[in-house]
């Protein structure tokens, strides 16, 4: 009896691969090449979101990079040069002045500082400095500065003014020179005397600073020459002038008189870098000897003047 007479039975079912069946959960199906791994539902999306992702990853990792690489590369903004504060005036001399100011509070120092007087460059300091000095002024005058910083071939605004001034020396300091005007008002009119003017040319015996001097002068038509040694602000000398001569024209002599002196110098004022005379006061006392011939004579005589001067 065979197989094939079994009542109800597929004669090909033995030769037959049994029929699949459904795998249970968890397992995966398998084929006559093995199991089949499962890579996710049949569904494109997931892996466009994956892309996308990606790029949008890359995008901000180059955009991260240009701003770092901008902030490394772009110029910094550079700091202001900042205008110079503080100025005060600091002790000076007759032929000098000095000042000086802070430093910038913040940012870097200039490179150098301009001095400016009057609108126009008197001179520079080197931008670790704080002070200028300044040489070489007129004494009792007084001058006006501002300061300008530089750097990077920029200029601050100019620091507010400060006006400083050169001292005044004592009048015995005055030099005496140059040309003067003296008038001369006689105070002896009982022995001939009178009001006159004197011109004098007075030049200093050093190159600076008061010291004795020497005078040209001339009162009317008579000149002479005088030296004037100083003391302090007075100054004394005496000359010999031909003023008359004794006798009647023809037949007249000699009779020079001896003219002493004495002047003070009473005021003064800067002067171009000195410190100079600019009034005197004084007297001159003139005295003629006795003198006389074989048929005349004439007695000694003396007269004052009392001497006011200023410069010419």
């Amino acid at each position: 009896m065979t197989d094939a007479g079994v009542p109800g039975r597929d004669p090909s079912a033995a030769f037959a691969p049994a029929a699949a069946s459904a795998p249970a959960t968890g397992q995966s199906p398998v084929t006559e090449h093995g199991p089949v791994t499962s890579l996710g539902p049949a569904t494109g999306t997931p892996r466009r979101q994956r892309r996308w992702a990606v790029v949008v990853l890359v995008g901000v990792v180059i955009v991260v990079g240009l701003a770092a690489a901008l902030k490394v590369w772009a110029p910094r903004n550079a700091a202001p040069v900042l205008r110079p504060a503080g100025l005060v005036a600091v002790p000076a001399t007759a032929n000098s002045i000095a000042f000086r100011w802070s430093r910038p509070p913040t940012g870097p120092l200039p490179e150098m500082y301009l001095i400016l007087s009057n609108g126009t460059v008197a001179g520079s300091a080197p931008g670790t400095a704080t002070s200028y000095r300044q040489a070489g002024l007129t004494p009792a005058t007084a001058y006006q500065y501002r300061v300008v910083a530089v750097r990077g071939g920029k200029r601050s605004s100019p620091s507010a003014l400060v006006t400083v001034r050169t001292l005044t020396p004592p009048i015995s300091q005055a030099r005496l020179q140059g040309a003067w005007n003296i008038y001369a008002k006689n105070t002896s009119p009982a022995h001939g005397g009178r009001n006159g003017s004197l011109f004098w040319q007075v030049s200093p015996a050093c190159t600076a600073g008061p010291c004795n001097v020497r005078v040209h002068g001339k009162d009317g038509r008579h000149s002479f020459k005088l030296k004037l040694t100083r003391a302090g602000a007075v100054y004394r000398g005496r000359a010999v002038v031909n003023y008359y001569p004794c006798g009647p024209a023809g037949s007249s002599i000699p009779d020079p008189t001896t003219v002493r002196f004495r002047i003070r110098v009473t005021g003064a004022a800067g002067q171009n870098q000195v410190w100079a005379a600019s009034s005197l006061t004084g007297t001159m006392v003139g005295t003629s000897r006795y003198v006389s011939s074989a048929t005349f004579y004439c007695p000694a005589v003396t007269f004052k003047a009392a001497l006011t001067g200023t410069p010419a």
